[in-house]
């Protein structure tokens, strides 16, 4: 909680306090408007409000707000804080009492009138009414240091929870990015010996991939366009080792807009169809289609597999798990994802909402 809003609440209370005390005056005020030393007697029960009422409550208020809810009631020694709360405000009055005696012993103070204070009132009368005074007061002071508590636990455990999800999402990003980066490279190396032109217009792709993981995808958000662009380079790359034209469809539909997105939500599942679409002589054998919509963006990523290799196997690793937790990372519980296998096919059906 901000410095200047508990300051706030200190100066909310003792102005409270301070319009309590002014009402006792103008009710006092009206009491003794007819008598002869109306003045003197003002100032003089404005005195003895001083020593009674607010000496007693400032100590009461501050031990209390300093002292006691650290030490003891946020360490949940309940029957200790009570016991402590009680001698705080009992040591307050009795100060405040002493300084109040002192006063009219040297001659500074009068009684504010016969049955007042100083009259017939017994010295443990008052300090017990002053003690009630103090403990009211350091009760305030305990709702108020709890509020403040209260607030700053929850902001420090939502700053706790920021933190681990930065660490969360860095690592598994860390897991994934260096693995789209080998793959490429791989691709790359097939082709040099057999086209070095096509391998150097792939080079620059990839070095265009390589600037997309090392600088835009530290940012929370990117450009829907600018990772519709990274996709379609992507495929170009993994097209590499297929003379099947017809090996992937990739289309786009809708308006991208200006629209942004979380960096690399997709292509962690497109690098996997193209990983288990181990057939790279069937027509279609990967279609990937991105709807655009107003509010959603949708990815339905489709391949199709030797229906030999082990489901278990192929989809049920360590990348999944990871991509999905990035998933619930991200959008918790706001993403939209529907896995549907076959025999020959898997399909991914990912839809979230734009940043």
């Amino acid at each position: 909680m901000k410095k200047s809003f508990v300051i706030l609440l200190h100066v909310g209370f003792w102005f409270c306090y301070g319009m309590l005390i002014f009402i006792m005056l103008l009710v006092y005020y009206r009491s003794s408007a007819n008598t002869a030393d109306h003045l003197p007697r003002m100032i003089n029960a404005l005195k003895n409000l001083f020593f009674f009422a607010f000496i007693p409550s400032v100590i009461a208020y501050f031990l209390n707000y300093f002292l006691l809810f650290p030490r003891y009631l946020q360490q949940k020694k309940y029957l200790l804080s009570i016991l402590v709360g009680i001698g705080i405000a009992a040591g307050a009055a009795i100060v405040g009492y002493t300084l109040l005696r002192f006063c009219i012993e040297t001659g500074i103070m009068k009684d504010m009138d016969k049955g007042g204070i100083n009259g017939r009132s017994t010295a443990v009368t008052v300090i017990a009414f002053m003690t009630f005074i103090g403990s009211i007061s350091g009760v305030v002071a305990l709702i108020i240091k709890g509020f403040v508590t209260w607030v700053n636990e929850i902001k420090l455990k939502e700053n706790f929870r920021e933190k681990n999800h930065q660490m969360e999402m860095a690592l598994i990003k860390s897991q994934l990015d260096p693995h789209l980066l080998f793959n490429t490279i791989n691709n790359i190396d097939a082709l040099i010996l057999n086209d070095s032109v096509a391998a150097s217009e792939y080079l620059n792709k990839l070095s265009d991939i390589m600037r997309f993981i090392l600088y835009e995808t530290k940012t929370d958000k990117i450009l829907l366009s600018r990772e519709i662009e990274y996709i379609g380079e992507y495929i170009s790359l993994q097209k590499i080792r297929t003379a099947n034209e017809n090996y992937v469809h990739f289309s786009v539909t809708g308006i991208v807009g200006t629209r942004s997105i979380a960096p690399m939500v997709f292509i962690p599942f497109i690098e996997n169809a193209f990983k288990h679409a181990n057939n790279k002589k069937l027509e279609n054998a990967i279609t990937i289609s991105i709807h655009i919509m107003s509010e959603t963006v949708q990815l339905v990523c489709e391949n199709k597999f030797d229906q030999k290799m082990l489901l278990s196997e192929t989809y049920g690793g360590l990348g999944n798990n990871l991509i999905k937790k990035r998933l619930e990372l991200i959008y918790a519980g706001k993403q939209k994802l529907e896995v549907t296998k076959t025999d020959e096919r898997y399909c991914i059906d990912l839809t979230i909402p734009y940043e």
